[in-house]
């Protein structure tokens, strides 16, 4: 593993030296920013299509971004990749007292409270802020930030007692949803609408489900149905937007048939 790791470095030294290429030499951690970003999410969408290939190849492209952003920084002699990784290694065996140490917890709730009471004891030493929410980044993705909100806030102990609550906040916020809408009131309408989305990932997150998770997944179900609308369409003749809601239900109702009837089949294959 740590040959792969210096046959790599070496293929980025290559790529920034003075006869390398131009386009590798001009980058910085700033304009690498963005991929980091995007290679981040291709493994994502890798990991949920459960395709081991694509998996591998998406985890190498990660891992020559973060390589080629410690490989810049040590360059210039801010830091090198073994500080950094000893940087994390030292955090993590800090923030897991339960088993580099003697602590003991009788739940997951209270390893988290202890988590996060450590992070901000190093938040209050680094002199950077250090308050619950100073460590959340601000460019999350709306749903993962509500979740990870909603997260942090349980462990400081600020939420709703149980989930009965939780699913009364939902219905009253559907209900005032409604009437934001009826008031024809767009500005109303858009914030109730994110109280309600909100609400609505607390709601998941005691469930054990992360709403960005689960909206990815119904929007990768509701593609691949259309793909099969248009491919039965097409094998009737037709053009599927050319036909009726009527006939576009109809052949909606068929794709979803048999995509759950393919995964009754993987199923019982198991």
């Amino acid at each position: 593993m740590t040959d792969k790791f210096r046959d790599l470095l070496a293929v980025i030294d290559r790529l920034t030296a003075p006869d390398g290429c131009p386009w590798d030499r001009e980058q910085t951690p700033l304009s690498m920013a963005d991929y980091i970003i995007e290679e981040g999410h291709e493994l994502v969408a890798a990991i949920r299509s459960n395709d081991p290939a694509e998996i591998c190849e998406e985890l190498g492209d990660v891992f020559f971004i973060l390589l080629f952003l410690a490989n810049y920084y040590e360059k210039r002699g801010v830091f090198s990749l073994g500080d950094a990784l000893e940087h994390n290694r030292a955090k993590m065996i800090r923030r897991h007292p339960h088993v580099f140490g003697d602590a003991r917890f009788e739940n997951t709730a209270e390893f988290l409270k202890t988590w996060e009471k450590i992070k901000k004891e190093e938040k209050d030493g680094s002199g950077k802020p250090s308050g619950l929410f100073a460590s959340l980044p601000s460019s999350l993705p709306p749903l993962v930030k509500a979740y990870r909100i909603h997260s942090k806030a349980a462990r400081a102990g600020f939420t709703w007692p149980d989930d009965e609550e939780v699913e009364r906040q939902v219905e009253s916020e559907w209900l005032e949803l409604l009437d934001a809408m009826r008031s024809e009131n767009k500005e109303a309408t858009a914030h109730e609408l994110g109280d309600m989305l909100f609400s609505l990932t607390e709601l998941g997150r005691r469930k054990g489900i992360k709403a960005n998770e689960a909206l990815d997944f119904a929007a990768r179900r509701f593609l691949s149905r259309y793909a099969k609308m248009e491919e039965l369409a097409a094998a009737r003749g037709a053009i599927l937007s050319e036909l009726s809601l009527d006939e576009q239900d109809e052949l909606w109702n068929l794709a979803k048939e048999e995509e759950e009837g393919s995964h009754g089949a993987a199923k019982g294959d198991n």
